[in-house]
């Protein structure tokens, strides 16, 4: 067994970008539109892309199993922003925004009820982040498929 595991690496790497950020004169991430992203959306981009292949376990917010709440909430947590446990609350209490940049929250309406059922981290390049459900693992999709679009309820930025 190597001197390393998966979440050292990424303790290792959070702890490089925050001492990276104190001495760049240049953002350390660019969104899609060129702007660029403060250092806690570089920080939860990167916990959220490490976390792609990580089974879904629902109820699950840590390395051993996520689902689409608990990937919002660990990845947000690890870039010391706390949220909400479930992907309604979060859309709840979360202040919404129009426009979505890198790290932002995405909220879909995928249940047989009405309102919240899922959230995404949005990546940038109009994909997103997310544990689509039991049987899978967290992975990315496009957004410009129809299933999401038509499901789609809003955003929300708690990230600066």
């Amino acid at each position: 067994m190597p001197w390393y595991t998966r979440s050292s690496w990424t303790a290792l790497m959070a702890l490089l970008l925050v001492l990276l950020g104190g001495c760049a004169s240049a953002p350390l991430s660019t969104d899609d539109s060129g702007q660029g992203l403060s250092m806690e959306r570089a920080l939860i981009l990167s916990e959220a892309r490490s976390a792609v292949g990580t089974p879904y376990r629902f109820g699950g917010n840590d390395p051993r199993g996520l689902d689409c709440s608990g990937l919002a909430q660990m990845t947000y947590s690890r870039a010391g922003i706390p949220l909400p446990r479930s992907s309604r609350e979060q859309y709840r209490r979360l202040p919404p925004i129009d426009e979505a940049r890198p790290g932002d929250l995405l909220f879909f309406a995928t249940g047989k009820g009405p309102g919240v059922s899922h959230v995404g981290i949005y990546a940038g390049d109009d994909v997103m982040i997310h544990a689509p459900g039991r049987g899978r693992t967290v992975t990315t999709t496009s957004l410009s498929i129809d299933y999401w679009q038509d499901r789609f309820v809003g955003a929300a930025a708690p990230a600066p």
